[in-house]
């Protein structure tokens, strides 16, 4: 008589929240800080030989970018809830083989937690894509900051730390938090992300949309800004330190640097007050000719040390403004209907400034000291606030909305009520 009803909790999924995304990821930084200053040194003392290190890094990079760019074709095979749960696992399975294999089973390691990043990366991007508005995208990008913050700051010099107690203790911990990422995103219930429409033909394969993309400046130039901005991040992480042993001021410079520097993603929202005030152009502009200034300057003053790593860090801090903004042109010019395959192509950033930044190092110190690829950064973060000119000065602010009460023509007073509701409802916003 009586008919047992499903809870709407169960039967529908409750809208994930731009808070939820950034504890997705704050987690997902926990599975990377605590492993990202032990990965180099465990590769070189299983090693022990730079070069080959270097050439290891560079061959990942280029996997890892190919990785990136056939995801969303894989993803029409496997639903993009399962894609994600790949990606974690193969974290765990990274940090399993440095706990439990030979010391050259770090390579893997390497190898499984780059793909793991790539595969989570162009999964998160898509998920933000579909459940955030465009006019809340500038405070999703900042409480993912915010809430990662912690994660940035603390993780690279505690990863060290333990790694000279007990070298398994902090991949054990990067599990832990693999883990957790994965149980906090199937409780968010995210699925397969939102469907906009019934799909009318196969998706397209990455070439296919490669081509879309290079056809779209906006999407580029968003992408060669990501691309640089991350440049400067490997230049600033891995050449600051040497620098510092080269010039005696010892090895711990570069970590107290890099943990400062993280620190100041804690000043996000001040810096998101400010976008808002001003325009996503502004900040685009001002952070990459201020980080410009300071890495080019730093190769100038390479003859004070102590003045130059003071330039670096200085820098260091627009290059947090960047992380905050820049890659907004980017996700506001994004079609709807492209959302999986360009969050893919977005991703690839990281992949390719791992691929550019040693290939540029490497050539310029062939001929000059190491300062000059400071020089060379400086000039690549300038070169995008030439770019960062052309973009639209009301790029990411809110639109003015419509009037609610529009009258219909008089035409359509003698149609239908519904009829004249679904006009209304396809009004331009």
């Amino acid at each position: 008589m009586f008919q047992r009803r499903m809870p709407d909790w169960l039967r529908h999924a409750p809208h994930p929240s731009v808070r939820g995304f950034a504890v997705l990821a704050a987690l997902e930084a926990a599975v990377r800080g605590i492993l990202i200053s032990v990965l180099p040194v465990a590769m070189y003392k299983a090693y022990a030989d730079a070069q080959f290190v270097s050439e290891l890094y560079l061959a990942i990079g280029v996997l890892s970018l190919f990785t990136g760019l056939m995801v969303p074709w894989l993803t029409r095979y496997v639903p993009r809830r399962y894609m994600f749960t790949v990606g974690c696992i193969l974290a765990l399975t990274g940090s399993a083989c440095a706990i439990f294999g030979p010391p050259e089973f770090i390579l893997y390691t390497v190898l499984l937690n780059s793909l793991a990043t790539v595969i989570i990366t162009v999964c998160f991007n898509a998920y933000v894509l579909d459940y955030v508005a465009k006019v809340e995208l500038g405070k999703a990008e900042t409480l993912r900051l915010f809430y990662s913050a912690l994660a940035w700051t603390v993780g690279p010099l505690a990863g060290v730390w333990f790694y000279g107690i007990w070298k398994p203790l902090p991949f054990l911990i990067s599990s832990i938090a693999a883990v957790a990422l994965l149980a906090v995103f199937w409780y968010l219930r995210l699925g397969d992300g939102k469907l906009i429409t019934k799909a009318r033909a196969p998706a397209p394969n990455p070439i296919a949309y490669l081509g879309r993309f290079f056809r779209q400046p906006r999407l580029v130039a968003g992408w060669v800004f990501a691309v640089i901005r991350s440049c400067g991040w490997w230049a600033y992480v891995v050449y600051l330190p040497i620098f510092a042993l080269e010039n005696g001021l010892g090895d711990k410079v570069g970590g107290m640097a890099l943990s400062f520097s993280n620190g100041l993603l804690f000043g996000v929202p001040l810096a998101l007050a400010w976008l808002q005030k001003t325009s996503v152009k502004t900040g685009v502009r001002v952070g990459f000719l201020l980080s410009g200034i300071g890495f080019a300057a730093s190769a100038f003053t390479a003859a004070s040390p102590v003045v130059s790593v003071l330039l670096l860090v200085a820098g260091s801090g627009f290059l947090i403004l960047l992380d905050v903004c820049g890659g907004l042109p980017f996700l506001l010019a994004v079609k709807p209907s492209e959302r999986t395959e360009m969050s893919a192509v977005y991703s690839s950033y990281r992949d390719a400034s791992n691929i550019l930044s040693p290939g540029v190092a490497w050539l310029m110190l062939l001929i000059f000291p190491l300062p000059s690829v400071f020089a060379a950064i400086g000039a690549g973060l300038l070169g995008c606030y030439v770019i960062a000119g052309r973009l639209h000065p009301r790029l990411g602010r809110q639109r003015l909305k419509p009037v609610a009460t529009v009258l219909p023509p008089l035409a359509d007073m003698a149609q239908p009520a519904q009829q004249v509701q679904q006009r209304a409802s396809v009004l331009p916003r």
